[in-house]
C-alpha cells in the first residue's frame, strides 16, 4: 500500500508527537509492506503558516524534508499531472492543499492519509 500523509500528519512528524496524535497512522507506516509519502505542497502549506505565525512545527523548516527522508517517508514533488488533474468525485473542500493532495493520490496511485473531517469519505482517502 502507498500512503501520501496530509498536512496534519506531518506537521506531528515533526513536532515528534505522530504516537499520541496519530496512533492508527503510526501502526499503518510501521508495516512493511506501506510506502509513506510526503508532498511538497504540505512542505508549503507547513512553511506559509509558520512564517506567518499560524505554526510552531517543531523543527527548523530547512530540516523538516531531511527529517522525513530519515523517517523513511519519501518526499513527493508537484508536477503538472498533478495540477491540472481533478480529484473524482469532487471534494467537500474547497482547500486547494487538500485538493493537491488528493489529485496527487489519483494521479500516483495513492491513498491519502487523513483525518479532515470533508476528507475522510472520499474514495481516495485511507480508511483508519
Amino acid at each position: 500500500m502507498r500512503v501520501l500523509l496530509d498536512t496534519h500528519m506531518v506537521i506531528a512528524i515533526a513536532q515528534k508527537k505522530l504516537t499520541e496524535r496519530f496512533p492508527r497512522v503510526e501502526q499503518v507506516l510501521s508495516n512493511g509492506t506501506v510506502s509513506g509519502f510526503v508532498s511538497v505542497a504540505s512542505l508549503w502549506e507547513i512553511a506559509i503558516k509558520t512564517r506567518l505565525g499560524k505554526l510552531q512545527p517543531g523543527l527548523p523548516l530547512e530540516t523538516i524534508p531531511i527529517y522525513l527522508r530519515e523517517a523513511g517517508l519519501t518526499i513527493l514533488p508537484v508536477d503538472v499531472p498533478h495540477v491540472i488533474t481533478a480529484a473524482d468525485p469532487e471534494p467537500e473542500t474547497c482547500d486547494p492543499f487538500d485538493r493537491l493532495l488528493l489529485a496527487q493520490c489519483k494521479v500516483e496511485g495513492l491513498q491519502l492519509a487523513t483525518v479532515d473531517r470533508l476528507l475522510v469519505d472520499h474514495p481516495l482517502a485511507l480508511r483508519l
